[in-house]
């Protein structure tokens, strides 16, 4: 069952077979069932919750999110993760500073989330709109901004919320994750403008 407690419980787990080395992504997905896209979505959208731009790794994190709403949105099960994503490896501390943000990020969302609107992540409709919040959140931070901050935060907390919103039964949260990816577009939309306009100083101005 995808909830709340079983993601925590999984975390914690992947923390103990990490002790004395290193477990990677692949080693710990492989250990999960059908509701891995949303334990994935959180998991890998974490590191990227963090105003500065994270450069190539961002678009290497973008192309991941949606491959993986490809998949889900076409029925696939389980997710494939890409090759080199697979062989990520996360130390025992490393895993541990997942869980510990996880217990403060969606515990703060559990005040306020329960199982409404179900029709939205749930079933193959469920599927379908996880799916595009995923496949455009992840489209949107693969693009290439080298000095544009919040490049990576904006479409991560869609697919942050997409993914409170599968664990919580919450289809509220699925209207939160669309209104993160609106605000997306409109600040990446803003900067081309300005920077259509103004050049460099654009540049200037939002890199800081």
């Amino acid at each position: 069952m995808c909830d709340y407690h079983t993601l925590i419980n999984t975390l914690h787990g992947f923390a103990e077979r990490a002790k004395g080395g290193h477990l990677t992504l692949g080693e710990a997905m492989d250990t999960l069932d059908e509701a891995a896209y949303a334990f994935i979505a959180i998991i890998l959208v974490l590191p990227f919750l963090q105003p500065l731009p994270l450069g190539p790794l961002t678009v290497i994190g973008g192309l991941t999110f949606a491959t993986l709403g490809w998949q889900l949105m076409r029925g696939h099960e389980s997710p494939v993760l890409p090759e080199k994503v697979r062989r990520v490896e996360f130390s025992e501390h490393t895993w541990h500073i997942i869980v510990n943000v996880c217990l403060k990020i969606v515990g703060f969302c559990r005040k306020f989330t329960r199982p409404r609107y179900t029709f939205l992540v749930s079933g193959r409709q469920g599927q379908k709109v996880g799916g595009f919040v995923l496949l455009a959140g992840g489209a949107l931070m693969a693009i290439p901004f080298g000095v544009l901050p919040l490049n990576n935060v904006l479409p991560g907390l869609a697919i942050l919320f997409y993914g409170i919103g599968e664990l919580e039964e919450d289809g509220l949260m699925i209207f939160v994750a669309f209104f993160w990816l609106v605000v997306t577009v409109v600040y990446f939309s803003v900067f081309f403008i300005m920077l259509w306009l103004f050049g460099k100083e654009a540049l200037t101005y939002f890199g800081g």
